[in-house]
């Protein structure tokens, strides 16, 4: 076999082993983005199955808000049953609000904002959403890192090829200007 037979041989194989590191660089991302959201959906799951005890325990309080413990309930039950990333993101901002509203609701009655199990579950779930505030960031970053690397050159060229395409941000959608806004305090 000639030199130029060998050298092209060694581009080959040079471009083939260069191909499977970009690839393999790309599932690393992909499965990263996976296990965070997982991450996320297990917070998920313990907040919702906190749900449940706290309707009740604010049922005995205040049994004619009727209204704002079905849209709790309803809420749970809508992220629970959300098959999707984009799905889950929308129901668990709804569930949010909802929660606010209920947490809000405790200040209309002192007994139930005094009873401690009330205390004890509202504080479960407040650590809860501080870990999924924390869960959410790495999720974001890793799908960050995800889309970039699929979008960079080399990898850009075949990564919509091997089903690479771009994951969703686990964003606060329209409920974000009701949290940045800061809550009224009248005396």
């Amino acid at each position: 076999m000639s030199s130029t037979g060998w050298i092209v041989i060694g581009v080959i194989v040079v471009i083939v082993i260069w191909a499977i590191s970009v690839y393999n660089g790309l599932v690393a991302m992909r499965q990263r983005t996976n296990q965070a959201f997982a991450d996320i959906d297990v917070q998920l799951k313990q907040r919702s199955d906190l749900i449940p005890n706290l309707v009740e325990t604010v049922k005995g309080y205040a049994a004619h808000e009727r209204g704002t413990l079905e849209a709790v309930v309803q809420a749970r039950n809508a992220a629970i049953a959300a098959p999707g990333v984009d799905q889950k993101v929308a129901a668990e901002n709804v569930l949010s609000g909802a929660l606010r509203q209920l947490f809000a609701l405790s200040e209309s009655y002192p007994d139930l904002k005094a009873n401690q199990n009330f205390q004890q579950l509202q504080s479960e779930i407040s650590d809860i959403e501080n870990k999924l505030a924390a869960s959410r960031r790495f999720f974001n970053n890793a799908v960050q890192e995800y889309n970039t690397g699929i979008e960079q050159f080399p990898a850009a060229l075949f990564a919509g090829m091997f089903g690479f395409g771009h994951r969703t941000f686990f964003d606060l959608g329209e409920t974000r200007a009701q949290l940045e806004q800061a809550p009224s305090v009248k005396f």
